[in-house]
């Protein structure tokens, strides 16, 4: 064989092999030994998607005094990280294609240590270069992903470009069309991360199913030196757990403990020390049972009603991504505000921030990868890009006791080619990967007929939770008294939980008709949001309801110049923060459950 073709098959068997074997983030990035590379980075905006002809990545430098290069970071726009890049520049607001990012970082090498790469999130594709290397590809806009670079550091400066592509794709994971903005851009942290050269990569930590005083877990090393000794140690209770990892760097976890339950009224945490001959991290883990008998939903043992709210990832007065701590502080008082004991994150995993500060509010949580309305579900790849979404959300949130549903998909129909056989298998891994948590998949294809609501669809079978989007008195009309609609459901011994409803009003606007709904007034807002009361009083399935939506957000699609202005208007709340009429009614209601 050519020894050139030789080296240049090894040399992309290596890359290959970084690509697919780094793909997935550790968890816990938080108790790290990291630096964070958040703040400016020089980019060039790509609208044709030149930069990949003209390998930015190689930075190329003139040789001879004939040579010049037709690009350069140097003297370009810098955009924040993280954050969109839609609302960092007016030209940039709807833009949908190519950005390139760049970051210089110095890095001094150092022995028995490994480094890696991080993001958050990056929207929609990503395409990593470290030092003119391609280190790999990641397609997925709202779970995490990491790269080693270990063999790749230069003793100095080191640079990283990022080629980032917000491009809606027919076989993209949500495809072409959804009712949100398309934020692109390096949208969450991302960090420069140290461990040894074995170290703790996962673990889960959680009850074990139908319990409330045993943990049934396992960790999982990665490194050379596989077979460690491991502990578990809860200072607290007092409670340390050892064992050993096989020479594979996996072991099992089971302890018993004398728990105070994690509930909204009290959320215990506990601080949890995991322990191996060469790494330790530090978590706040609670502890948590959640689980369906009939037509309730238990936690801990007890029913429970959901009094739950929609929310996107978008901040409310600036209309851009939310990135921090303290945008997930401004969400979430909303939230407990509003008198919401769950939060549905919709329609895709949200920041880290939201997730865990839930947590500390005693906000239960359901998380969602983006399987949304029109997935071309038989196009090549897109079960496999489905899959990888959902081990990326379990895997980084499944020791978040806050979390207690996983939902697989929204709006999707029977009729679509595929959708049955992959949303099955779907559920049933995810039940196999997590059996401690509800899962679910929603839908919206109910019939109306003569005031009765026939609740059927094929993936009921295989949900714990039967979950509904109604638009009554929005999209589908009342067709007759509200408190005298009848829900038929094809799982009758199944909890049945409203995961959207309402109707678009804007904030300030009282004028016009209040029983007709092409005046957008905060009147026939409010009159939906009290006959969807008056309905749920009299369904004997209801374990919870969910509105759509806590703030209005920014959705491209929305285009009356008057009422809407590019914004999804069924805000409990204006993007502003102020409350519409419809605001008081909602909480009114939880109040008195």
């Amino acid at each position: 064989m050519n020894k050139k073709l030789l080296v240049l098959i090894l040399g992309n068997l290596f890359l290959l092999k970084i690509a697919v074997t780094a793909q997935s983030s550790m968890i816990n990035i938080e108790s790290r030994a990291k630096i964070s590379l958040n703040g400016e980075w020089q980019s060039i905006i790509d609208p044709t998607n030149i930069g990949e002809w003209r390998q930015l990545w190689k930075e190329k430098q003139p040789v001879s005094k004939t040579d010049f290069f037709e690009y350069s970071f140097e003297g370009g726009t810098l955009l924040k990280v993280p954050g969109d890049f839609n609302t960092q520049q007016c030209e940039l607001t709807f833009y949908e294609g190519v950005i390139w990012y760049k970051k210089i970082i110095s890095i001094t090498k150092m022995q028995n240590k490994r480094r890696f790469i991080s993001f958050g999130a990056v929207n929609y594709r990503a395409e990593v270069y470290f030092n003119g290397t391609k280190i790999g590809s990641h397609e997925g806009g709202f779970t995490p992903f990491m790269y080693e670079i270990t063999e790749l550091i230069n003793d100095g400066n080191n640079t990283f470009i990022v080629k980032v592509n917000n491009t809606r794709l027919r076989d993209g994971i949500p495809a072409l069309g959804y009712d949100w903005m398309n934020f692109g851009g390096i949208t969450r942290d991302v960090y420069l991360i140290e461990t040894g050269d074995t170290y703790i990569d996962d673990y889960s930590i959680q009850l074990k199913k139908g319990g409330e005083n045993e943990v049934a877990g396992w960790i999982r090393l990665n490194g050379a030196k596989g077979k460690q000794k491991i502990e578990v140690v809860i200072p607290e209770l007092d409670l340390n757990f050892q064992t050993q990892t096989n020479s594979s760097g996996y072991a099992s976890i089971n302890f018993k403990g004398k728990f105070q339950l994690w509930n909204p009224e009290n959320p215990k945490l506990y601080e949890v020390f995991l322990s191996c001959e060469t790494d330790t991290v530090r978590d706040e883990i609670g502890f948590r049972s959640i689980e369906t008998k009939g037509q309730d939903i238990l936690l801990n043992g007890k029913p429970i009603f959901l009094k739950a709210v929609n929310v996107h990832e978008e901040m409310p007065l600036c209309g851009c991504k939310t990135t921090s701590a303290n945008d997930a502080e401004y969400i979430l008082g909303k939230v407990k505000e509003l008198g919401c004991n769950m939060v549905r994150l919709a329609h895709y995993p949200h920041n880290e921030y939201m997730v865990k500060l839930a947590e500390r509010m005693g906000i239960m949580v359901w998380s969602e990868i983006p399987v949304y309305q029109h997935i071309n579900f038989t196009a090549q790849g897109v079960a496999d890009k489905i899959d990888l979404m959902m081990r990326e959300m379990i895997k980084r949130d499944k020791n978040r006791c806050a979390v207690i549903i996983w939902s697989l998909s929204n709006e999707t129909y029977s009729f679509t080619p595929g959708r049955d056989s992959i949303l099955i298998n779907l559920s049933q891994e995810c039940h196999q990967i997590d059996s401690t948590r509800l899962i679910t998949s929603v839908i919206n294809t109910q019939g109306y007929n003569n005031n009765v609501v026939d609740v059927w669809d094929s993936l009921y079978k295989y949900c714990d939770i039967i979950s509904v989007n109604e638009y009554y008195g929005w999209y589908v009309p009342w067709q007759g008294n509200p408190e005298e609609t009848k829900w038929e459901l094809n799982y009758p011994d199944k909890p049945l939980f409203i995961s959207e409803f309402g109707g678009e009003a804007q904030y300030g606007n009282h004028t016009g008709s209040v029983n007709e709904a092409s005046w957008w007034n905060e009147e026939y807002q409010e009159q939906i949001y009290i006959d969807q009361i008056n309905m749920f009083k009299n369904m004997p399935n209801l374990a919870g309801v969910c509105p759509w939506i806590l703030f209005d957000y920014r959705s491209p699609g929305r285009l009356h110049p008057i009422y809407q202005q590019g914004y999804n208007r069924k805000g409990l709340l204006s993007e502003r923060g102020e409350r519409k009429k419809a605001w008081y009614i909602m909480k009114s209601y939880y109040e008195s459950k």
